[in-house]
């Protein structure tokens, strides 16, 4: 049998991480040092891989959009020596660039996973080495996974349902409205239906289109908020907004000038996504009047998108069309897993 190979882009994040002067940072071939000198990284059964170390190495938080797009390049400019793919990175903003290489990857016929660490893998006690290991051996099998996903904690989850929930434990993410694709125990227990069919490779051609100044944004509303505000944000050169109300999508109504300035926003082509602030649930537009004077101002509804997967689902789309018609259909439609219809 033909050994497996995978590609891991390293962009930094703690799992590579060095403490300085009583401070994490990423330290240039730091992490590769750990991992020759730890025999289970040349146990046989791994696959076989390479690092690309990316120059600098970052902490996630200050990843930007040019940085996504980076990545999936470098995903695509690798893709047809590689079985899989691993994306080493900081748990930060790990779900935003995991939602945007499902978005940018159009026709991934194989593993794209995202993992990173809690504590780095220098240390005595760490997540880094399970995550990692789990991570290498995904990706080496192109027939399980064939997207973009996100391993943490013995679970695996769709990229772009993916939310970081917790700062300080191992269980970092949750994808909340949608079960893991597997969960890792003493066996590997894949959820079938909701893996996705592996694509025919003379069927499907992976196409990348790089998400270039999207000038999107997000409001998270609360109470007392003022037109002003809301004014101030919907600005040009904003072109799409992500709103996280309340509930099941619902604003305060009392106060025109808010809803007025969101409809002259949507009227002059900015698309304005009701997303909700709650960990679980959806957006329903008509279930509550509230919710229906939003959608009568021009927002659509972001149903159960992740605030995460619905900014980066905008940017991409806003890089790939500039009709706000198109951009409000596809927003609805589900393209990569990222949302549920109704």
């Amino acid at each position: 049998m033909t050994e497996r190979s995978v590609y891991i882009a390293y962009t930094g994040g703690t799992i590579g991480m060095k403490q300085l002067d009583g401070s994490y940072h990423p330290v240039a071939d730091y992490l590769q040092t750990q991992m020759v000198a730890n025999p289970l990284f040349q146990h046989p059964d791994l696959p076989h891989y390479t690092i690309h170390q990316y120059q600098p190495l970052l902490d996630s938080s200050d990843m930007a959009p040019h940085d996504w797009s980076t990545i999936a390049a470098d995903i695509c400019a690798n893709y047809g020596a590689y079985d899989g793919f691993v994306v080493l990175h900081g748990t930060d903003t790990m779900a935003y660039t995991a939602s945007a290489l499902a978005f940018m990857l159009e026709g991934l016929s194989k593993p794209v996973i995202v993992t990173g660490s809690q504590i780095p893998l220098c240390e005595l006690r760490n997540d880094a080495q399970e995550n990692l290991i789990t991570s290498l051996l995904l990706a080496a099998n192109s027939l399980t996974v064939p997207e973009v996903c996100l391993y943490f904690n013995g679970r695996l989850l769709r990229g772009c349902r993916s939310v970081k929930v917790n700062a300080d434990g191992f269980d970092a993410f949750d994808s909340p409205n949608e079960t893991p694709l597997a969960t890792v125990g003493i066996e590997l227990l894949f959820n079938k239906r909701l893996l996705k069919d592996v694509p025919h490779p003379q069927q499907s051609e992976l196409k990348f289109k790089a998400i270039v100044q999207p000038h999107v944004g997000s409001l998270r509303l609360f109470p007392g908020i003022s037109a002003h505000v809301l004014h101030n944000m919907l600005q040009p050169p904003l072109r799409g907004l992500v709103l996280e109300t309340y509930g099941a999508g619902n604003a305060p109504t009392h106060d025109p000038a808010l809803l007025a300035t969101l409809a002259e926003a949507a009227a002059r082509g900015v698309v304005i996504v009701n997303c909700t602030q709650c960990l679980r649930g959806t957006v329903n537009l008509y279930k509550y009047a509230n919710g229906a004077t939003l959608a009568q101002a021009g927002a659509i509804s972001g149903y159960d998108m992740t605030a995460e997967a619905a900014l980066t689902k905008l940017a991409y789309l806003l890089s790939v069309c500039d009709d706000a018609d198109w951009v409000r259909q596809q927003m609805q439609q589900n393209l990569r897993g990222e949302l549920t219809l109704p």
